[in-house]
């Protein structure tokens, strides 16, 4: 029951997350900041200022805003890439803010990258793995087989929820170098840095939310497991 409400409460705290992402990002994005810059513009000033070898690109959609580590590119979403907002902005410094972590080898940054091959799998089939081990583990007269394919199961979705919480201090330096940068070279002034800051906490928090609601699902599987191992 506790896991119910648990399961329920990060899904609404998932919900109100996301609605005041867009909320506010729709509320700063028509203010335009009296420097003029776009969110194109400040990446690029960011960008040089750091002497990295950084592309810059748009991509669709809104919000989708990203840095690809990969092959150093910075992509903008079509509502930052040529908007003069003080969300634009915000977003615009936040992205290049990775591209800085990149530059400098911030190690939660890289330990991030290192995990996602193994998150992508433990994401998409440890949850199934764990339970395929528990309908085995139910219906086999003896041995351990089922429940150890379980606790593999487990400790494969393991690193999909660690790859979540190290996801936080990699977003939330980011966003403080944002705002540590806009600030000392006053793309942005006092009241406009306000409003980029609500912006990249209201975006911080999704992935708050994320995290918790991973963790109570592995709670939840570890759970479920442990029972069926009992039984």
């Amino acid at each position: 029951m506790i896991y119910l409400i648990l399961m329920i409460v990060t899904m609404i705290f998932g919900l109100i997350a996301q609605a005041s992402v867009r909320r506010t990002f729709k509320k700063y994005n028509t203010v335009p900041t009296k420097s003029g810059l776009t969110g194109e513009q400040a990446a690029r000033k960011i960008i040089q200022m750091n002497n990295l070898d950084v592309r810059v690109e748009g991509t669709h959609g809104e919000l989708t805003d990203h840095y690809d580590p990969r092959n150093n590119t910075l992509r903008l979403s079509e509502s930052t890439m040529h908007n003069n907002s003080i969300a634009a902005i915000g977003v615009a410094a936040h992205e290049a803010g990775h591209a800085i972590q990149d530059g400098v080898n911030y190690f939660p940054n890289k330990l991030r990258a290192a995990l996602v091959p193994v998150a992508n799998i433990g994401s998409r089939s440890g949850p199934y793995l764990a339970f395929i081990g528990i309908m085995i583990n139910a219906y086999a007269s003896r041995g351990n087989f089922g429940i150890t394919v379980a606790y593999i199961g487990l400790f494969l979705y393991l690193f999909a929820v660690l790859f979540y919480f190290v996801t936080l201090p990699v977003e939330f330096n980011a966003s403080n170098r944002a705002i540590t940068i806009l600030n000392d070279t006053d793309m942005l002034d006092a009241g406009e840095l306000k409003g980029a800051k609500k912006v990249l906490r209201a975006a911080a928090m999704t992935y708050v939310a994320s995290a918790a609601s991973a963790l109570v699902s592995l709670l939840r599987l570890v759970s479920i497991v442990n029972n069926s191992n009992r039984r």
